[in-house]
């Protein structure tokens, strides 16, 4: 059994806390042989996760469960610019000292990139904050544009996917890529049932909160179009750091994030309901070239436009041969 250790500093997004026991759970239930345990970690006392709705949680774990972990996992948090606790430093160096992996995810860079075990490495964050991150530590060498790099026992990914993406490409390192495949199907294509309501709700959230429903509007009717946040800015009638700010308060992510969830939506959609080549639906989603789709496709699940299509058609054939099915 592997053991992934996650570590839960203050203003840690409840999400990243779940994902790896989603993601893990859903392999262990539909693949034999495929075990983890998941340790939530801390130093004493309890911690706060970040957002409007924080909480106050308690770790079941201390850092010394990060001693004998296969996987650390560090996700992203909200007070990345502090320094990390005390210990925390320490036990992820001792971690990887006994050989070790460790991801960090989003904002979680930072904490990673403070023991000094990035230098010298290739690293990424989220976009938002990588000129910061290089600033701060000139000797890492900092991807603006990466999704997720791996250099050595080292993965840190920009967070688009809250996690997800991460915990599916450390499935994949232990148990191969069809099991992280399958699992990636399994979290996602049952999904598609109620996407467009999952979407609706979701803009909704956000209009009610933040009074952002025409531009969310406008963004779903311009995914074609080379958008930028200053021009999501000016068509909300507001600055850039103010929609920022409104956006990752209310979604948990920025502008751009959610504009790439649109995308990736609907470029899912037009895979499963139509024929159209794969270079068509990427210039119609707004990816600058099918290269750019099919990175993204892989930052998620580790698959391609192609083999997600043919997933889901695969399992609509399985459902209709179903005894009983219409």
């Amino acid at each position: 059994m592997s053991v992934i250790a996650v570590l839960a500093l203050d203003g840690v997004p409840g999400h990243q806390l779940t994902a790896p026991g989603l993601v893990f759970g859903v392999a262990g239930r539909e693949h034999r042989g495929v075990e983890y345990e998941i340790r939530i970690c801390s130093g004493p006392g309890m911690r706060a996760t970040g957002g409007p709705a924080g909480l106050r949680i308690g770790a079941p774990y201390g850092l010394d469960a990060l001693a004998d972990a296969d996987v650390v996992l560090v996700p992203g948090h909200d007070r990345h610019r502090d320094a990390p606790p005390a210990g925390v430093l320490a036990a992820l160096r001792a971690a990887a000292s006994r050989g070790g992996r460790i991801a960090a995810v989003d904002t979680g860079a930072f904490t990673l990139a403070a023991t000094g075990l990035l230098s010298g490495r290739r690293a990424t964050t989220n976009r938002r904050h990588t000129d910061e991150l290089a600033e701060l530590h000139p000797d890492i060498d900092v991807d603006p544009l990466g999704v997720a790099i791996e250099d050595g026992p080292f993965l840190t990914a920009a967070g688009v996917f809250g996690g997800v993406d991460v915990c599916l490409r450390l499935l994949a390192h232990d148990h191969g890529r069809r099991v992280a495949e399958a699992t990636s199907r399994e979290l996602i294509t049952p999904l598609h049932v109620y996407a467009d309501d999952v979407q609706e709700a979701i803009a909704r959230e956000v209009a009610d909160s933040v009074g952002l429903d025409p531009t969310l509007r406008w963004m779903r009717d311009h995914l074609h179009d080379p958008l930028t946040v200053a021009g999501l800015a000016a068509h909300a009638r507001t600055s850039v750091s103010s929609l920022t700010r409104r956006f990752h308060a209310h979604t948990g992510l920025s502008p751009l994030q959610y504009l790439l969830r649109l995308r990736l939506e609907e470029a899912q959609r037009l895979l499963r309901e139509t024929d159209l080549p794969v270079e068509l639906i990427a210039d119609r989603t707004g990816f600058a070239a099918p290269a750019a789709m099919r990175r993204y496709f892989r930052a998620l699940g580790d698959t391609t436009p192609s083999a997600y299509r043919r997933a889901c058609r695969a399992a609509e054939n399985r459902s209709r041969r179903r005894p009983g099915s219409d």
